[in-house]
C-alpha cells in the first residue's frame, strides 16, 4: 500500500489526508501542535467560547463534496450549520447604516435603495452582473483545478473584469478601488465593496478589479454559521479522518522533506527520525525545508495582513435583532476606510447563560516581526489600509491594547454599545497566529485572484520536486476555510490521478 505522509493537520491538510485514505494510501499526518484544525480553534473561558479563527463559513458546499466523496454522509449528518439571515449589517462612516439579506437580489437593491438613496441598489445589483462574469471566467482555474506551472500563471495573471465604454474607447479599471469609485461614485457603496478585499487582509486600493468576485461569492451562495463554532467543523473532518484510518502523530515536527534523485522519498523529524514516503503533502505554510530542493518556491507572505481578534464576554442578553455580523467603517487616510467586523452569534453553546453574550472584534492589522518595534500610537496601528505592511512586534507592551481599545472604540461609536457591558476581554495578534498555526509572522492568506500579473496567486499545488505537493492557505488556491479544503481535493486529485488531473468535468 503506497504511503504518503502529510505535514499539518490544518482543514487542507486533513482535507487531503481523508481523501488519500478513501482512495487506499496510508496516511500518516505530522503535527507540530498538540490538537488539529490549524486556524479552527476555539478558545473557553468561565463558560463563554470563542472562535479565534474564521467565526463563518462561505462555500460550505467544498465541506459537503468531502464528506460525500469521503463516506457518503451529508455533511449536516456531522455539524448543524444555519445561513446567516441577514448576511451582514454595514454602519459607515456617516452613521448611515443598511442591513444586506442573503441570496436575495431584489432584496438587496431594496435595503441599499431605502438606507442610500434611489438608484444605490441597482448601481449595485449592476456591479453584481460583472462579478458573475468574472466569476465564470475564473470559477474552474482558480476554484476547481490545480495550479500546475508558468502557463496557468500566465493564463491567470490576466484580469477577467469586463471593460466598460467610456467615450471612444472601452476601459477596465485597474484595482478594485477604481472599479468602485468609478461605477459605485456613493462613497458608502465604495466602502462596502471595499470591505470585500479589506475583510481578508487586502488593500482594495492594489488589489484588482477581479477582486469584486469577493462580493460576488458571499451575494450568491450565502454566509454560514455552525452551530458551536466553526471548531466544531475541524473536529468533524479529523473524526472522519480517523474513521478512514489517517494515523495522526501530534507534537511531532518535521524538519525537512528528504529529497533523492530529485523525488520526495519521505521527511525527517526533529528529533532525527527518517520516515519514507510515495509522496508528501505540505501543509505547513511557507517554504519547504527540502534537502537537495533549497529552489522550491514557497509562496511568501507577500503584503499578506495578520489578525488582531478582541474575545468579549458581555453581561446582558443578546438584544433582539441583533444582526450576526456587523462590519463598521471609518475614515482611512487617502480617502481610504477602515473596517472593524463585529461577529455577534447569540449561540447558547458559548455562553454561560442567557443572561450573558460573547462577541469577537476583528481587523486586519500588520504580521508580526520580534524586535520590529510597536506603532507609535493608535491611529498607525490600526492604519490597516497601509498597503505594504510593515511588521510589528506585537508582544511589545501595549501594542495590542491599544488596538483592542481602539477597536471596541470604533464599534461603540456605531451604537454597539459593548464597552459598558464588558465583563472581560482578551486579545490575541498575530504573535499568536504564529504560535499556534507557524504561519510566518502570523500573517492570514487572502484567496487567490486572477490579474496583476500573477501577484495575487499562490504557490502551485504540485511543486518542482516530484512527489511533493502543497496544500493550505498558502498554496493554491490561498486563504479561507473553502478554500483550504478544495486545495486538499486538488493534491489528492494530483497524487492519485496523476499530474494531467484538473478537476471533475
Amino acid at each position: 500500500m503506497a504511503r504518503t505522509v502529510v505535514i499539518g493537520a490544518g482543514m487542507g491538510a486533513m482535507a487531503a489526508a481523508a481523501r488519500l485514505a478513501v482512495a487506499g494510501r496510508r496516511v500518516t499526518v505530522y503535527e507540530r501542535t498538540e490538537t488539529h484544525g490549524g486556524a479552527l480553534r476555539r478558545h473557553e473561558r468561565d463558560g463563554f467560547g470563542f472562535d479565534t479563527g474564521p467565526g463563518l463559513l462561505h462555500l460550505p458546499a467544498v465541506w459537503r463534496d468531502l464528506f460525500v466523496k469521503t463516506g457518503r454522509e451529508p455533511l449536516e449528518e456531522r455539524v448543524a450549520m444555519a445561513q446567516v439571515e441577514p448576511a451582514v449589517r454595514h454602519v459607515f462612516a456617516d452613521g448611515s447604516s443598511v442591513a444586506l439579506p442573503g441570496g436575495s437580489r431584489a432584496g438587496t437593491v431594496e435595503a441599499l435603495d431605502a438606507a442610500l438613496g434611489p438608484g444605490a441598489g441597482e448601481r449595485w445589483s449592476e456591479l453584481l452582473v460583472r462579478a458573475r462574469e468574472v466569476w465564470d471566467a475564473t470559477r474552474r482555474p482558480l476554484l476547481e483545478e490545480p495550479l500546475t506551472g508558468a502557463v496557468d500563471r500566465a493564463a491567470l495573471g490576466r484580469d477577467p473584469y469586463p471593460a466598460r465604454r467610456r467615450g471612444l474607447l472601452r476601459r477596465r479599471p485597474a484595482t478594485l478601488t477604481g472599479v468602485a469609485r468609478a461605477e459605485l461614485r456613493d462613497p458608502r457603496l465604495v466602502a462596502l465593496l471595499e470591505s470585500h478585499a479589506l475583510a481578508h487582509g487586502l488593500d482594495p486600493r492594489r488589489a484588482p478589479a477581479s477582486a469584486v468576485v469577493l462580493a460576488y461569492l458571499e451575494h450568491t451562495f450565502g454566509t454560514w454559521y455552525v452551530r458551536g463554532g466553526m471548531r466544531a467543523l475541524a473536529d468533524a473532518v479529523y473524526e472522519r479522518c480517523l474513521e478512514r484510518g489517517v494515523e495522526f502523530r501530534f507534537g511531532t515536527a518535521v524538519s525537512r522533506v528528504v529529497v533523492e534523485g530529485g523525488r520526495a522519498v519521505g521527511v525527517e523529524l526533529a528529533d532525527g527520525t527518517r520516515e519514507a514516503a510515495d509522496a508528501v503533502v505540505w501543509g505547513a505554510g511557507g517554504p519547504v525545508p527540502a534537502a537537495g530542493d533549497a529552489g522550491e518556491a514557497g509562496g511568501g507572505t507577500g503584503a499578506a495582513a495578520g489578525r488582531l481578534t478582541v474575545l468579549l464576554a458581555l453581561r446582558g442578553r443578546r438584544p433582539e435583532g441583533t444582526a450576526h455580523r456587523t462590519v463598521v467603517h471609518t475614515a482611512g487616510p487617502g480617502g481610504t476606510t477602515r473596517t472593524v467586523t463585529v461577529l455577534r452569534p447569540g449561540d447558547p453553546a458559548l455562553v454561560p447563560d442567557g443572561e450573558h453574550e460573547s462577541a469577537v472584534l476583528s481587523v486586519a492589522v500588520p504580521p508580526h516581526r520580534a524586535g520590529a518595534g510597536r506603532p507609535a500610537d493608535r491611529a498607525e496601528a490600526m492604519d490597516w489600509t497601509a498597503g505594504e505592511w510593515a511588521a510589528v512586534d506585537w508582544t511589545a507592551p501595549g501594542a495590542a491594547e491599544r488596538c483592542a481599545d481602539e477597536a471596541l472604540a470604533v464599534a461603540d461609536a456605531a451604537g454597539l454599545g459593548l464597552g459598558g457591558r464588558l465583563l472581560w476581554r482578551e486579545v490575541r495578534t498575530p504573535a499568536d497566529t504564529e504560535r499556534e498555526t507557524g504561519a510566518p509572522g502570523g500573517a492570514v492568506p487572502a484567496p487567490v485572484l486572477a490579474g496583476a500579473d500573477g501577484a495575487f496567486l499562490r504557490a502551485a499545488n504540485r511543486t518542482a520536486t516530484a512527489g511533493l505537493y502543497r496544500v493550505g492557505g498558502w498554496a493554491h488556491p490561498g486563504g479561507g476555510t473553502a478554500h483550504a479544503g478544495m486545495s486538499g481535493a486538488m493534491a489528492a486529485g494530483l497524487i492519485v490521478e496523476g499530474d494531467d488531473w484538473r478537476g471533475s468535468r
